[in-house]
């Protein structure tokens, strides 16, 4: 198993973003197992062009989702990611449904107002 990670110049989206997006998606897939080592943060800045402050601030992202954990000086680890990240999800999902119904917002507005989110952010 490696990780594979392109960064496309012409993505809207921030390298940092990119890489977070891209490392999440290869370990909620199993494609980087629980316990894969990855690459030091200035390694993996060299391998592919970027600061080290960019990747520096993708393992932060990631480490905040739970999706990787750093281990000291024995290394950045992929951590079991998809239970922190459906369980983030839920509680995420939880708090909108409290603060729409406190809002006095319908069922049928807030599950739009959640598609037309989802359509943005996936598109379609």
């Amino acid at each position: 198993m490696t990780l594979k990670i392109v960064i496309d110049t012409d993505d809207a989206r921030a390298p940092y973003e990119q890489l977070r997006s891209q490392i999440s998606a290869q370990a909620r897939s199993g494609a980087l197992p629980v316990g894969y080592k990855l690459p030091t943060v200035r390694g993996l800045a060299e391998e592919l062009g970027l600061a080290a402050n960019t990747v520096a601030k993708a393992y932060r992202a990631l480490e905040g989702d739970g999706v990787i954990e750093t281990r000291g000086r024995n290394g950045t680890f992929v951590a079991a990611a998809g239970d922190a990240a459906e369980r983030q999800a839920a509680n995420a999902a939880q708090a909108y449904a409290e603060l729409v119904h406190r809002l006095g917002l319908s069922r049928a507005d807030a599950l739009s107002a959640v598609q037309d989110a989802l359509r943005a952010t996936y598109g379609k």
